[in-house]
């Protein structure tokens, strides 16, 4: 096994990591609970499914996780390459068919010769060789005690997940096609407008439902980035109005006017049978959530394929624990990538996966280890998750907050631009210096 490297996970981060490991010449046991045992939000067969939503996030260079994607597609990322291929309508967000990126990224992985996929449940973490561990933020319990065992702890937070509706239930007459301001195509979103009255009356029933309850012995610790919505709502009434139901930029053609709120639903698939609530990740128990949701324009007679739900994430206080590389510091031959490190959403988790292959494989070539550029995402993203100077480290979607500033006196609106341009061009010298050509 000294020239094979044990992969726990086969997620978004654990294939990224075996799929660049084996890319470079070197075999992968890539390890995958399922179908054996699945975790409480998992429930396809495949590797790499998508979870909490079919979005990857925003497409242009904007915003860091739209360069993140170009840096990761430049670099010749698997991840890249299925949502690339698998991708549906989303306005400015790059979204995906969820069932068709994971058999995209499962029928690679299953065919490259060098990686051989092995069934079952990994509890313990193997005494030698090479290891990246990938176990993901729902890791199962033996294998989570094992880590804190090994590193002195590990720490949590709490994620939801948002419904998704057939399309063959919704109400057209209401419910109106457009994307905000006129994005993409202009209409790859559904809209469902609320007056209101009709606001004022869904915050005070999602303020009065029933919500599933954390166990006893645990503290509700949310993740900013993927509230759910009656937690939102129990902030402030207007809290909803100025996030996942802001009406700006959209028009309701029955009216001539902007809504008062609107919920937006976004294909889940190609087929375009299925839609997802944006945004709506919630506790609410499925009773209530079929009841109160079915007060939503347009909603009436909505068929749930699959409720909301809440589940705990699991991540590691890399700071304290992770060299640059992503190797633990206790036992270097250890590597750990993805949402467990603290990367939180699915492009960063690619992008930890990334680079914890390239470096896991260098282990076992015995070529130098690599850290990339801090002005690019990847670099940036590494960075945050190993900076020692952090004290209360929390889990964070990359952006350009934590890039190093530019040098010299640069225009607000330009600031973006630029930090894109100095991140594509550092990366490709970052690239060519591996032997890769962009």
């Amino acid at each position: 096994m000294e020239d094979k490297i044990t992969i726990i996970g086969a997620g978004l981060a654990g294939c990224e990591a075996a799929w660049q490991a084996a890319q470079r010449g070197v075999p992968v046991a890539l390890f995958e609970m399922k179908p054996d045992r699945y975790s409480p939000a998992h429930s396809l067969p495949g590797l790499s499914e998508l979870v909490c939503s079919n979005s990857l996030r925003g497409a242009s260079l904007d915003n860091a996780v739209g360069l993140l994607k170009e840096e990761l597609r430049r670099g010749g990322a698997l991840f890249m390459a299925a949502a690339d291929a698998t991708r549906v309508p989303a306005g400015g967000a790059l979204a995906v068919d969820r069932d068709l990126f994971s058999a995209y990224i499962t029928e690679r992985i299953e065919n490259h010769p060098l990686i051989e996929i092995r069934r079952g449940e990994v509890d313990a973490i193997p005494s030698e060789g090479i290891v990246v561990i990938a176990s993901g933020p729902l890791t199962s319990d033996r294998l989570a005690a094992a880590i804190g065992a090994m590193t002195g702890q590990y720490l949590y937070f709490y994620d939801a997940i948002a419904p998704i509706v057939t399309a063959d239930s919704l109400d057209r007459n209401v419910i109106f096609a457009a994307s905000r301001y006129g994005k993409g195509d202009g209409d790859d979103y559904l809209n469902c407008p609320m007056d209101e009255a009709q606001y004022e009356a869904f915050v005070d029933a999602l303020l009065a439902a029933e919500k599933v309850p954390a166990r006893a012995f645990e503290k509700v610790v949310h993740f900013e980035g993927c509230m759910p919505i009656e937690e939102m709502a129990a902030r402030g009434r207007e809290t909803l109005r100025f996030g996942p139901m802001k009406p700006v930029g959209l028009t309701d053609p029955r009216t001539g006017r902007e809504p008062h709120a609107v919920i937006q639903l976004r294909l889940e698939n190609r087929a375009g049978t299925m839609y997802n609530l944006v945004g709506f990740q919630t506790k609410l128990t499925w009773p209530e959530q079929r009841r109160i949701f079915r007060t939503i324009p347009g909603l009436s007679n909505a068929e749930f394929v699959r409720l909301g739900s809440m589940h705990r994430n699991t991540f590691i206080d890399a700071p304290r624990l992770l060299l640059p590389t992503q190797q633990l510091a206790a036992d270097p031959r250890i590597v750990f990538a993805g949402q467990i490190t603290g990367v939180e959403g699915y492009v960063e988790s690619a992008g930890s996966g990334y680079l914890a292959g390239i470096n896991a494989a260098a282990l076992v070539t015995g070529m130098p280890l690599t850290v990339p550029p801090a002005a690019t995402a990847l670099g940036a993203l590494v960075r945050h998750i190993t900076d020692r100077e952090v004290k209360q480290f929390q889990p964070m979607n990359v952006n350009y907050g934590l890039f190093p500033d530019l040098p010299g006196r640069v225009k607000k609106k330009e600031r973006r631009e630029k930090l894109a341009e100095r991140a594509l061009a550092e990366l490709d010298g970052w690239l060519a210096g591996m032997g890769r050509k962009t």
